[in-house]
């Protein structure tokens, strides 16, 4: 998706965000992320926050709206402070955190933290007020005949716990981006993380070892994550193969590995 500047968005958009946050003094538009039309770090009279933003009749709008709501409730995350509309656009301010991303690297020094924020994220339930398709819906023509029901759960589950939905911030890991997320088995990001090391540079054993700290994982059926990796499997090749990216390949590799280590 195309990424829309701060002096891009009309003015009746700017005057929206400036009449809650006071004059904006400088924006640096994300480095990372594609999905956003707007996505900036902006520096206020009142301090920094991160916004993002959405033409309000764009079909992927309900998005931005799911994700403040999620937001709102979610652990470790960077909690919605805001919304506001102007100039056809509506506008999502965060809180914003300083830090970097995690390196998910067979030596890196973040695997316990970030295996830390994923045991708190696998405690939580999902919020009851806010609808959303399961993850087994999400996910059913990958499923296979032999896996209905396996992916059938009601917790809080982000589904893309890339390094860049993390942010290394103090002593803690703290979750962003929410767009994804959906109710679904209490392991789903635990066992996400697993193909995300493998493509890190992780052999099989290595990355379910690292994963095992988790108790939610370390707890769940063998069987029923062997059906996960078999779905997420199929699920990332039909979309590697419909999009081949760099990043969606090797992915799409490592999610083989996963899988193929269940057979």
């Amino acid at each position: 998706m195309a990424r829309t500047e701060w002096d891009q968005l009309p003015i009746e958009a700017q005057r929206a965000v400036e009449a809650l946050t006071g004059t904006v003094v400088k924006a640096q538009s994300a480095e990372t992320g594609v999905n956003s039309a707007f996505a900036s770090l902006l520096r206020t009279a009142s301090g920094a926050v991160f916004v993002k933003a959405v033409p309000t009749d764009a079909p992927g709008a309900w998005v931005y709206r799911h994700e403040s709501e999620v937001s709102a409730v979610a652990p470790l995350t960077a909690f919605p402070k805001w919304q506001a509309e102007g100039g056809g656009w509506s506008l999502y301010g965060y809180e914003f955190w300083p830090g970097r991303h995690p390196s998910f690297a067979p030596d890196s020094i973040d695997l316990p933290f970030v295996a830390a924020s994923l045991a708190v994220l696998s405690s939580y339930p999902w919020p009851a007020t806010i609808r959303k398709k399961p993850l087994s819906e999400r996910l059913a023509r990958f499923v296979p005949p032999d896996g209905i029901g396996a992916l059938d759960g009601y917790s809080l589950a982000h589904t893309d716990m890339g390094e860049f939905n993390l942010v290394v911030h103090g002593a803690q890991v703290r979750v962003i981006d929410w767009a994804l997320s959906c109710p679904g088995p209490e392991w789903t990001d635990a066992a996400l993380w697993v193909p995300r090391l493998i493509a890190a540079g992780h052999t099989f054993a290595a990355a379910d070892l690292a994963a095992r700290t988790i108790a939610a994982y370390r707890d769940a059926d063998p069987d029923r994550l062997a059906v996960f990796a078999r779905t997420i499997r199929a699920a990332w090749t039909s979309r590697t193969d419909e999009d081949p990216l760099p990043q969606r390949v090797k992915l799409t590799n490592a999610a083989e590995a996963w899988a193929a280590a269940y057979e």
